[in-house]
């Protein structure tokens, strides 16, 4: 009989148990499921006899549920309000009111656009869930073609076709150079680069976007990179190096925003370099074949908001 009843019974059927247990009237149980009195009849004497008892003692005045009726009820109402609450979650889910949404950023679109992105979605959508993963664009891209994100900000590393991917333009970087307040150069306007070869640095490693355009910008220059290196890309090694007054660390405009004015406060100063140091573009990366849930496309629209 349990699986009989687990296969067989039927919200409606439950709603009109649960409205007649109210009521104590099968004609005004009806009228509130919206269904006629002959119908809910059936219906209440198909389910007695699929349970092979009476749920409902029956008196002039009204019917009164027995005592397997109450335990009906008991279950009729816990399963009927799980159902409802599936509904509204799955609704939120479809409108993307709640979800788990995965980004991948390299370090300066993270700063400058999908934390504020973050903070609207938050604010807008606090259901929605996020995990944000920053780190090199090959791990990004990488973990996109694997569904570890539902989308990176990144660059497209080469060895990848773009066709396997939507990409939308995201923002050009640009290069502060980072100092200590008391180093030699703070105060000076219109840097050379000249002016900063005699100093230590601490740059991402080899190949990274920011070292690149550091190390081009030398070169164009018709002068040999930077000799005294460290190299790092952990912020909080570049910030301890900084200590050290004749330190100079490359960071995106907005990292470095972040570090001298914003929040954060670090004890650093940004130097007035002469020559512009240019990153090469970074693009909001989308996975082709894999269309994007309703909660990844409210954060992708509050994203290129931002841009």
């Amino acid at each position: 009989m349990p699986m009989d009843l687990a296969r067989r019974l039927k919200p409606n059927q439950l709603q009109l148990l649960l409205r007649v247990a109210e009521t104590g009237q099968l004609q005004q149980a009806a009228h509130m499921t919206a269904m006629s009195q002959p119908a809910a009849s059936r219906i209440l004497g198909d389910v007695e006899t699929l349970v092979g008892s009476p749920l409902f003692l029956r008196h002039p005045k009204g019917m009164e549920p027995t005592l397997i009726g109450k335990v009906f009820i008991r279950h009729a109402k816990i399963i009927l309000e799980s159902l409802d609450e599936l509904e509204t979650e799955t609704r939120r889910f479809s409108t993307g009111d709640a979800g788990h949404v995965r980004i991948g950023a390299v370090t300066g679109p993270a700063v400058g656009c999908l934390m504020p992105a973050v903070r609207q979605i938050k604010a807008e959508t606090p259901d929605v869930e996020l995990t944000i993963e920053v780190g090199p664009s090959t791990e990004l891209v990488r973990g996109l073609r694997e569904s570890r994100f539902d989308f990176v900000i990144s660059r497209l590393p080469p060895e990848y076709d773009s066709r396997d991917f939507k990409l939308h333009p995201a923002r050009s970087e640009q290069v502060s150079l980072l100092a200590h307040p008391d180093h030699d150069l703070v105060e000076r306007s219109d840097i050379s680069l000249t002016d900063t070869l005699d100093y230590e640095w601490v740059i991402q490693e080899l190949g990274s976007p920011i070292r690149q355009a550091v190390e081009a910008a030398f070169l164009q220059e018709g002068l040999q990179t930077p000799q005294k290196v460290t190299n790092s890309s952990s912020l909080l090694v570049v910030l301890s190096l900084l200590e050290n007054t004749g330190t100079i660390a490359p960071q995106s405009r907005e990292v470095a925003a972040m570090l001298a004015n914003g929040p954060l406060r670090a004890n650093i100063a940004v130097l007035d370099i002469a020559t512009p140091i240019s990153v090469s573009p970074c693009f909001i990366i989308e996975n082709r074949f894999r269309p994007p849930s309703k909660a990844a496309e409210r954060v992708l629209s509050a994203v290129y908001s931002w841009l």
